[in-house]
């Protein structure tokens, strides 16, 4: 049976990455908000022999879309990969839109492909390091780990209140989803797990360089002294989806070129 890979953000700067090194894997279901920049995108790839290409037009805090995603992934094949890219930075909305989509669009998203996880699959869920600068506490953790409640978004906007803290929360809440949700995808023989990148070269990336100040303190203190490559986040995104990977599980890969480490050694050095 043809493997499908499912990319969200699939025109994205990673997401275009993760398409390339899966399109000779199976067939390509790309999702993105954007109905031009999918069609770019499928451009893009066809000009580099990756034809094998299904789009659709989806938003992650729509539940009914992405249960027709869904519905569409199984009719086309057996899910290889669920690869969740889709999300906002700080500077790309206001604190509840980031809560919405990065926390909730990220539940629907998982609620709605458990069903077709087979033996093998894997579910690979985008973070950020952002999630690890977030002290764990009891008073949120749980909140975060469960954004589809009906009052999370209520609950979080009274704890995350601009734009900066509501996007480090609901990268923590993709981590502690991703752990909680280990053992139900477990059960069917997958595998879910998170990555963590830093701060990457890509269009987003760029943005969130331009605007806010405190990127520049990030890259001076990471250790590899640069920014990361959207290929090296695909590249670790291939890795945890191979057999190379096959005992890895609700966990989080950090990609980020050493930065929250830097950042660690920094407040240490301050105290």
């Amino acid at each position: 049976m043809n493997k499908v890979y499912v990319i969200t953000g699939g025109t994205g700067g990673m997401g275009k990455a993760i398409a390339r090194r899966f399109g000779h894997q199976g067939h390509l279901l790309l999702v993105d908000v954007n109905e031009e920049r999918l069609i770019q995108t499928t451009n893009e790839l066809a000009s580099e022999g990756i034809t094998s290409v299904t789009t659709r037009k989806v938003d992650i805090t729509d539940e009914q879309q992405v249960n027709e995603l869904a519905t569409i992934t199984g009719e086309i094949g057996e899910l290889g990969a669920i690869i969740h890219t889709a999300g906002l930075s700080p500077t790309m909305g206001e604190p509840r839109r980031i809560l919405e989509v990065n926390s909730i669009g990220t539940a629907l998203i998982l609620k709605a492909f458990l069903p077709l996880a087979t033996q093998e699959t894997v579910a690979v869920c985008i973070a950020s390091n952002g999630g690890h600068m977030v002290p764990r506490n009891a008073a949120y953790n749980s909140i975060l780990t469960h954004p589809l409640e009906p009052e999370f978004l209520t609950q979080m906007e009274q704890i995350a209140r601009n734009s900066e803290a509501a996007y480090a929360f609901s990268k923590l809440g993709v981590l502690l989803i991703v752990e909680d949700q280990a053992w139900e995808w477990g059960q069917k023989g997958a595998r879910i797990v998170s990555l963590s990148p830093g701060t990457i070269n890509t269009p987003m990336g760029r943005q969130e360089a331009s605007k806010q100040e405190a990127m520049k303190v990030l890259l001076a203190n990471t250790p590899l002294g640069r920014e990361g490559e959207a290929d090296e986040i695909a590249s670790a995104v291939q890795f945890l989806c191979s057999s190379s990977a096959s005992y890895i599980t609700g966990t989080d890969l950090l990609v980020d070129g050493g930065t929250t480490a830097g950042m660690r050694r920094l407040a240490q050095l301050n105290q």
